[in-house]
């Protein structure tokens, strides 16, 4: 099958990686990266629009298209290629407000009656401060737009939160949800769903939940202290009620819907919803991943999952640790290169690229705020943990690093 995947990131070299493990799969990536062109066939100049996307796909004679980000999903990418008759994995643009908006999400909740967190929507200060006042720290202030998992402040400080919500304008704001956070990854076909393996990120710039939030600095699956029957506790609870009420609405959800979820004291909780694969979560779960993907993918996008085969799951575990720019993640620095300091192969370790490209010399160089991932396995965690970290130590770029704590109370 010809695959065009979308995207540049650490999510979509998990993706093509995954995918070229497969039998049979011709590989296009737009616009790619270093890392993926060495798997797949990269088109660097295509942008994220839905019509140069579809171009490309034509051109290509894409049997499945697979859209990594939430963007170009948002803009309605997805629809553009349904309509011209190309099979895609990925939501539609309405449905994709899932992501899309904060505020239409809790919609669908409240509407499905998914178990999630009381919340305001505010549209000016006075409604905000009102907001905030009633739910009291800690306080909660989400951007109701796309903010590549950046628009979200957990703040002690009332008046960190006030000029938070200003500064996004429409915001949702809601009760601290207290309790340990998990992701869960559901392939959805408009009616049905099939769950791939809870993971947990780490969402917090510095050791120890410290430091501004980030769109993830490591991952790790699977979550030997989660209680028996998560997912399909999560599956009964949320994911289908989700795709019920998103069918009501004339939305059928097509592609990864992504929950992330609270186990709080009173029980599962929804923090929020995604479009897509979440980062750095999708690099631990494809990892893991025994079943090939590209006959489910291409099952969800032709609305027909009835006949998948259940999937299979390799045994032991695995770790992402994400090396990040300095300056990441308020002003991350770009330009810098990058070098691995040892030419053997760190055991049961892998690098995927992130937000890297290829200078004019050749050379490779940082290009976003989080640059590589450094994915390792073993039987446990302890065993992947270590892969990953002797991994990420042999990466030389100046002013780079990364957490020390991913996964180190799990191990």
């Amino acid at each position: 099958m010809r695959i065009l995947v979308v995207g540049s990131g650490g999510r979509e070299h998990a993706i093509v990686r995954a995918l070229s493990g497969e039998p049979g799969n011709s590989l296009h990536a737009a616009p790619g990266n270093p890392g993926i062109a060495e798997l797949a066939d990269i088109h660097p100049d295509t942008a994220a629009a839905p019509d140069q996307i579809l171009a490309l796909a034509r051109k290509l004679g894409a049997g499945l298209v697979v859209i990594g980000p939430e963007a170009p999903l948002v803009a309605g990418a997805a629809d553009a290629l349904r309509e011209a008759g190309i099979s895609c994995f990925g939501p539609s643009a309405a449905a994709a407000m899932i992501e899309g908006s904060k505020s239409f999400a809790k919609q669908v909740m409240t509407e499905a009656g998914i178990p999630t967190a009381a919340s305001f929507t505010c549209r000016t200060s006075g409604e905000a401060d009102a907001a905030l006042n009633s739910f009291g720290p800690p306080y909660v202030v989400k951007d109701d737009a796309l903010a590549a998992g950046k628009g979200v402040l957990v703040t002690g400080d009332l008046e960190a939160a006030r000029a938070h919500a200003r500064a996004c304008g429409t915001v949702v704001i809601e009760e601290f949800l207290d309790g340990p956070e998990v992701s869960l990854f559901a392939v959805c076909d408009g009616t049905t769903a099939v769950p791939l393996l809870p993971a947990q990120d780490f969402k917090r710039a510095h050791d120890g939940d410290s430091g501004p939030n980030t769109g993830g600095m490591g991952a790790y699956a699977p979550l030997p202290w989660a209680p028996a029957g998560l997912a399909e506790q999560a599956m009964t609870a949320v994911i289908r009620p989700a795709l019920d009420a998103l069918r009501r609405r004339g939305t059928p959800y097509q592609g990864l819907l992504y929950a992330g979820l609270s186990l709080t004291a009173a029980g599962l909780r929804v923090v929020e919803f995604n479009a897509r694969f979440g980062d750095p979560e999708t690099q631990v779960v494809l990892d893991r991943l025994a079943t090939p993907l590209a006959p489910l993918l291409a099952a969800a996008a032709a609305g027909d999952l009835t006949g998948a085969a259940a999937l299979e799951w390799r045994p032991g575990a695995a770790v992402t640790v994400v090396l990040a720019a300095e300056g990441y993640p308020e002003h991350p620095v770009k330009g810098g290169t990058i070098k691995i300091m040892t030419t053997e192969r760190v055991a049961n370790s892998y690098l995927l690229h992130a937000g890297t490209t290829t200078g004019p010399d050749g050379t490779l160089v940082s290009a976003g705020g989080r640059v590589l991932n450094a994915v390792g396995s073993g039987p446990g965690i302890a065993a992947a943990r270590a892969a990953a970290y002797a991994l990420a130590a042999t990466v030389d770029l100046r002013g780079g690093w990364y957490r020390h704590d991913i996964a180190a109370r799990e191990a």
